[in-house]
């Protein structure tokens, strides 16, 4: 404390304990810097901040909240009309590596900012490098953006903010991410705090360990690199009728690539990358602002909210959407827990030591100590009365139920009901 000259924070969180090879701890001044931002580190010793995936291709200064003037700074100089950069108004084409972030994401990287600066100047005699003190300061700052379970991370550059919780990017940026924008989120990192606080000694030594973390760094994407996905994206600005009389005719959409160029016909022909538009909006922002898969808590209040609104929209069917959260999320987890249950190992509460059988004792052979499960009853039925009570009388396809209520049955064999005095909240949804 005494070197950081700082007192003791509040509440200071640890490990327990280190999980990577090595077993090298990371600086605790850091920690303690940190926990004065009230900041949360990941495995690998950066700091993120995760944001849902959204498209973005124009935008207006007014838009993003951003003056003409630094946009002009920051190489905005002429609209898609080619007319010199003046007005709020103007509609700009947004470039490959630019982002806008919401203003709660902004916040954050904020506060990150800060502890970098502390960090260089306390921990390593150095002079502060953002020096930022309102979130408009982020304006023209890096970022590195990197997708779950990859181990790459894209470069980025903050132009703007959003009152929407998600990060707008252009597809191509997302593509580098190995990403769609269907809902899937990605973490965000203000770049210096990876190039100083990132390192593999604390990456755990498990298999997968290594995942979700910023191995590599894309500094420059090269859309011809991306995935074919975004090539697919079209770059009219006004959608010719042949294109709904072929629709009316269901002709495949390979048979209109001669009217309907895409960002890969241009690239094939080696034109410069220019996309249009169709419906001009007054506003980027429309409510909600936020997911409403991060709006619910559990996994329960997300599923019925899914089912309930299957339930109004006419184009959906209500039971195919059943059999596919059965199919594709529930069944497989069920019954993967349930192996891991038959499987698994128990550990000593006091040690930590790990055994395949329980010893005869009942106590741990090196301390004495409490065995333990490390898989447990509640992990094997979290999923069973939800897919019950509410999915189960929803299924169509009679393999998928006979394949369902068989493991439902065998859990009910081998778990005996437990009296349960008081009940949940969770179980008067179910019956309602």
């Amino acid at each position: 404390m005494k070197k950081l000259s700082e007192q003791a924070p509040a509440k200071l969180k640890g490990v327990k304990g280190l999980n990577s090879v090595p077993k090298v701890p990371e600086l605790l001044e850091k920690g303690i810097l940190r926990a004065k931002h009230d900041l949360y580190i990941y495995k690998d010793g950066t700091i993120r901040f995760d944001a849902t995936n959204a498209p973005l291709t124009h935008f207006t200064p007014r838009q993003i909240g951003v003056s003409v003037e630094k946009l002009r700074r920051l190489g905005y100089t002429h609209d898609i009309f080619g007319r010199e950069l003046s007005s709020p108004d103007q509609i700009l084409e947004l470039k490959l590596q630019d982002v806008v972030i919401s203003r709660r994401a902004a916040e954050h990287l904020l506060k990150v900012s800060k502890f970098i600066d502390e960090l260089l100047v306390k921990l390593a005699g150095m002079q502060p490098f953002y020096r930022l003190k309102t979130i408009d300061d982020l304006i023209g700052e890096l970022i590195l953006a990197l997708s779950p379970h990859t181990y790459a991370g894209v470069v980025g550059r903050i132009i703007g903010f959003t009152d929407s919780l998600v990060c707008f990017a252009h597809p191509v940026f997302h593509a580098a991410k190995r990403r769609d924008c269907d809902g899937d989120e990605d973490s965000i990192m203000l770049l210096l705090d990876p190039l100083i606080n990132f390192s593999r000694l604390y990456l755990p030594g498990r298999v997968g360990g290594k995942m979700d973390s910023p191995l590599l760094l894309t500094v420059i994407v090269d859309p011809k690199e991306v995935d074919e996905q975004a090539h697919n994206l079209d770059t009219l600005d006004r959608i010719p009728l042949e294109f709904y009389e072929a629709a009316e005719k269901e002709k495949h959409i390979s048979e209109l690539a001669d009217i309907i160029p895409t960002i890969g016909s241009l690239l094939k022909d080696g034109k410069p990358l220019k996309i249009g538009f169709t419906h001009p909006q007054k506003d980027l922002v429309a409510h909600p602002v936020e997911s409403s898969y991060k709006r619910y808590g559990s996994m329960l209040e997300k599923i019925l909210g899914q089912l309930e609104l299957a339930e109004k929209i006419a184009a959906v069917d209500e039971s195919y959407v059943a059999e596919k959260m059965v199919e594709t999320h529930l069944l497989s987890d069920i019954l993967g827990n349930m192996r891991a249950f038959f499987l698994q190992k128990f550990r000593c509460k006091k040690c930590g030591t790990k055994y395949r059988r329980i010893p005869l004792t009942g106590r741990c052979i090196n301390c004495g100590g409490e065995i333990t499960q490390t898989v447990f009853r509640g992990a094997v039925e979290k999923y069973v009365e939800l897919v019950d009570k509410v999915l189960l009388k929803k299924l169509r396809d009679p393999y998928l139920k006979e394949r369902v209520s068989l493991a439902l049955e065998n859990i009910k064999s081998i778990f005996e009901a437990e009296e349960q005095e008081q009940a949940s909240l969770e179980e008067f949804m179910l019956e309602t």
